[in-house]
């Protein structure tokens, strides 16, 4: 049985949603997420876009603005809901691991 459509997040996925807490340009999502993650997690164009486009059909965000081919984007109510849903989940996996080895 296949996976439902963002049911989990990929790192990018994830970053790229938070990003878009605040609106935001294409553009300035590429710079943004290597600076929350001091470098660990990069996002290329081809990559961001694509998930842009898929976001949006999805009604995670919204486009505020265009100029141009340039688009700016925010979050809407449903992509803060499956943002939190995520960080949920990855909390979780954080206590399982804590509980699993003991850890304060």
């Amino acid at each position: 049985m296949p996976r439902a459509k963002f049911q989990t997040l990929t790192e990018q996925m994830f970053y790229i949603l938070l990003c878009l807490r605040e609106e935001c340009y294409g553009m300035d999502i590429l710079d943004k997420v290597p600076a929350i993650t001091q470098g660990r997690v990069n996002v290329g164009s081809g990559t961001l876009y694509n998930l842009l486009e898929q976001f949006a059909q999805a009604g995670m965000i919204r486009a505020t603005r265009v100029e141009g081919r340039r688009r700016s984007y925010l979050l809407t109510d449903f992509g803060r809901d499956i943002l939190r849903r995520e960080y949920n989940r990855i909390r979780a996996q954080a206590e399982d691991y804590r509980l699993a080895f003991g850890e304060e």
